[in-house]
C-alpha cells in the first residue's frame, strides 16, 4: 500500500466519518443540539475538502494509485452513508430517499467492479450527471446536519431537504445512465436470463 499525502488525506476523510456521527450521541450537556449541528457540519464539510483535495494533489504529483483509485470512493460512500443514517436516525431526511441513494452507490459500485473484470471500466466511467448529484448531495448534507437557519435567513433544513430530493432524482437518473452504457456487454456477459 503507498503512502503518500493524497492517501493520508483519504485515510483522514475515512477517520472523520465516526466524527460526523458521533457528535450526534454526545450528551447535551457537553454540546447544545445547535453546536452539535454546527460540529458535524464543520467536520463533513472538512472531509468534502479533503475529497477534491486528495484527488488535486494525486493528479499535480503524479502520485495516482491502484490503491488510491479503490479507497477514494469507497470513503466517499462511507461518508455520505454515514451522514445520511445519521439524518434518518434524527428525522431529517425521509428513510426512502436516504435507500434511493445508497442502494444507488452499492449497485453502481457493484457494476463498476464487474466492468473493471471484464475490462470495460471506461463504459462507467463517472459522468457529469454523476458529479452534478455528488454536487447536490454534498450541498444538501450540510445543510441538513446543521438543520438551522443561516445568517438569520437561510432555513437550511428546508434548502437541504430539496436539495437531497434533487440529489435522490439525479441518482435514479445517472444509475440508469450507467446502466444503459453497460447493457450491451451485460447481455452479452450474463447470457439468458431463464
Amino acid at each position: 500500500m503507498p503512502i503518500n499525502i493524497p492517501i493520508l488525506l483519504t485515510w483522514l476523510r475515512v477517520a472523520l466519518i465516526p466524527l460526523v456521527v458521533g457528535v450526534f450521541y454526545l450528551p447535551d450537556a457537553w454540546l447544545t443540539p445547535y453546536a452539535k449541528g454546527v460540529a458535524s457540519t464543520a467536520i463533513f464539510i472538512i472531509a468534502a475538502v479533503t475529497d477534491w483535495f486528495d484527488g488535486f494533489l494525486a493528479r499535480r504529483w503524479n502520485e495516482t494509485s491502484a490503491f488510491g483509485a479503490f479507497l477514494d470512493p469507497v470513503a466517499d460512500k462511507l461518508m455520505v452513508a454515514g451522514a445520511l443514517l445519521v439524518l434518518v436516525e434524527f428525522d431529517r431526511v425521509n428513510a426512502v430517499v436516504a435507500f434511493i441513494i445508497i442502494g444507488r452507490e452499492i449497485a453502481i459500485s457493484a457494476l463498476r467492479e464487474w466492468m473493471a473484470q471484464l475490462g470495460a471500466s471506461k463504459s462507467v466511467a463517472v459522468s457529469s450527471l454523476g458529479k452534478i448529484k455528488t454536487t447536490a448531495q454534498m450541498i444538501a448534507i450540510p445543510m441538513l446536519l446543521f438543520s438551522d437557519t443561516l445568517f438569520g435567513v437561510i432555513d437550511t433544513r428546508l434548502w437541504g431537504a430539496w436539495l437531497l430530493v434533487i440529489a435522490a432524482v439525479l441518482t435514479v437518473w445517472s444509475m440508469f445512465y450507467y446502466l444503459r452504457k453497460a447493457w450491451p456487454l451485460i447481455k452479452e456477459k450474463a447470457g439468458p436470463v431463464f
